[in-house]
C-alpha cells in the first residue's frame, strides 16, 4: 500500500507583544509608584531632621541653663568646637554643644555682650532651621514665613538676634472692635482694621489683659519687646524703607509725628497710600514700613505710641543725675543699662547702625539710670513725638498704669 505523504501542518500560533497604550499604562504606573516612594521618602526624611534639630536644641537649651547656673550668665559667645566662651575670652569646655549630623548651631546673646541675661540658638540643616532661647521650645524660624494669621494680622520672619520664631502682629495698631472713623468705641474686643480709630487712653495693664480677646486668635498677647525689636530689625534692613533708597541712606520713614494734624490718624485700606491723612504730603511723614517678606505694616512709628509687653525697675540706660531726658541713642551715657534684650540700634546687626540717630529718623530713647520704679514699654512715637519719633523710639518714663490720647498697643501671637 502505498502512504500518501501528509504535508505537516503548520501551528499558526501568534506571540502578541505589549501594545504602545499598554507599555504607557505601565510607565505611567511605575511612575506614580515612584512619585509616591519618593514624596513618602522625603516626609520621612523631613521628619526625621526637625526631629533631630529640636533634640540638638532641647539639649543645648539644658546646656546653657547649667552655664547660666555656674557663671551667673549666659556666654557672649560659641568657639569653633560649640565651646561657650565668656566676655573674658575663657572657655567652658563642660558645656560644650553637641549637633547630629548635617545639623549646625548659630548662637546670639540676648542683652549686653558683658553679661549676656539671654541668649538665642539657631540650629540649621539645609533649609530648615528652628530657634530656641532660655525659656521657649523649639520653633521654626525662615526667612519668607507662610504662617495663618487672624484677619488683619501678618505673618512676620523671627529673628535669631531677638531670639524669636515667626509670628503673626496686627497690620494697624489695635482698635477697639465697636470703633468707627469717629470714635474709638468702648469695646474689650481688639480689632486690626483700617478707616477706624485707634484704641488709646489704655495702660499697659489692660492691654495685657484684654489682647487675648482678639476673635478667632488663640494665644494671642500682647506684643513682647523682642517681637516689637524683631519688626524694627527686619524694617530697618529694607531699602524701599530709606529715603535714600539704600539701608542708611538718607533716612527711615517714621509716620506721622509733627502735629499736622494734631491727633492720630485712621489707616487707609490701601497700602499705597502710605501718607493718608498727612497735611504735609511726602518727605519722613509715610505711614507704612515693608517687611522682607513683602508685608506692609502701618504706624510701627509715630501716630499712637505702642505698648510692649516689657517692663523694667531700674537696668536703665541713661546719666547718673540726668533724670529723664529724651536722648540720641549715639550719646554717651553714663550707664548703657542691662535692658534684655538690648535696645540700641548696634544691637541689630546691620552695617553702620551703632551710630544711627534720630538724624536718620530711627528714633530716641526717654529713660532714666535713676528710677527704680517700675516702669513699662512704649515704642514708637505719637504724632506729636517730632524729632524722636522712629522704629526703635523707646520710651521708659510711664508707670504699666499710666494712659493717656497718644498711647494705644499692637497684639501678637
Amino acid at each position: 500500500m502505498i502512504q500518501r505523504l501528509r504535508r505537516p501542518t503548520t501551528n499558526h500560533r501568534h506571540n502578541h507583544g505589549f501594545t504602545i497604550v499598554e507599555l504607557l499604562v505601565v510607565i505611567v504606573v511605575i511612575g506614580i509608584l515612584a512619585a509616591i516612594t519618593i514624596v513618602a521618602y522625603t516626609g520621612v526624611s523631613q521628619r526625621a531632621v526637625v526631629s533631630s534639630l529640636q533634640s540638638d536644641l532641647a539639649s543645648a537649651q539644658n546646656q546653657m541653663k547649667l552655664y547660666y547656673v555656674d557663671h551667673s550668665a549666659y556666654p557672649v559667645s560659641l568657639n569653633g568646637s560649640n565651646c561657650p566662651v565668656d566676655s573674658g575670652s575663657n572657655v567652658d569646655a563642660r558645656y560644650c554643644l553637641k549637633t547630629s549630623s548635617g545639623n549646625s548651631f548659630t548662637y546670639s546673646n540676648l542683652g549686653v555682650t558683658t553679661n549676656p541675661t539671654g541668649f538665642a540658638l539657631k540650629a540649621t540643616n539645609g533649609s530648615t532651621s528652628y530657634i530656641v532661647n532660655a525659656t521657649s521650645a523649639p520653633a521654626v524660624i525662615s526667612s519668607n514665613p507662610n504662617l495663618s494669621c487672624p484677619t488683619g494680622f501678618i505673618p512676620v520672619p523671627g529673628s535669631l538676634t531677638y531670639g524669636t520664631s515667626d509670628f503673626c502682629v496686627m497690620k494697624y495698631a489695635a482698635s477697639h472692635s465697636d470703633a468707627t472713623a469717629g470714635t474709638q468705641g468702648t469695646s474689650t474686643t481688639p480689632i486690626s482694621a483700617p478707616s477706624v480709630q485707634q484704641w488709646v487712653n489704655v495702660s499697659q495693664t489692660t492691654a495685657i489683659a484684654d489682647a487675648p480677646n482678639v476673635a478667632g486668635c488663640p494665644g494671642c498677647q500682647l506684643i513682647t519687646e523682642a517681637q516689637y525689636l524683631t519688626i524694627a530689625q527686619n524694617v530697618l534692613s529694607v531699602a524701599s524703607n530709606w529715603s535714600g533708597g539704600v539701608v542708611g541712606s538718607g533716612y527711615i520713614y517714621c509716620g506721622h509725628n509733627d502735629g499736622a494734624p494734631n491727633n492720630a490718624l485712621v489707616a487707609d485700606p490701601s497700602d499705597s497710600n502710605g501718607y493718608s491723612g498727612e497735611t504735609n504730603q511726602g518727605g519722613n511723614q509715610r505711614r507704612t514700613l515693608t517687611l522682607t517678606n513683602g508685608q506692609v505694616i502701618w504706624d510701627l512709628a509715630g501716630n499712637v505710641y505702642e505698648w510692649t509687653s516689657g517692663t523694667t525697675a531700674g537696668a536703665q540706660p541713661g546719666n547718673s543725675g540726668g533724670g529723664y531726658a529724651f536722648r540720641e541713642f549715639t550719646d554717651t551715657l553714663t550707664t548703657h543699662g542691662t535692658l534684655s534684650p538690648d535696645p540700641f540700634p548696634a544691637t541689630t546687626g546691620l552695617a553702620g547702625a551703632s551710630g544711627w540717630n534720630s538724624g536718620l529718623r530711627v528714633g530716641q530713647i526717654d529713660s532714666s539710670a535713676d528710677d527704680s520704679s517700675l516702669r513699662g514699654f512704649a515704642r514708637g512715637g505719637a504724632y506729636y513725638a517730632s524729632g524722636a519719633a522712629g522704629v526703635l523710639l523707646l520710651d521708659l518714663g510711664n508707670a504699666p498704669s499710666a494712659t493717656g490720647a497718644g498711647i494705644g498697643f499692637r497684639v501678637s501671637r
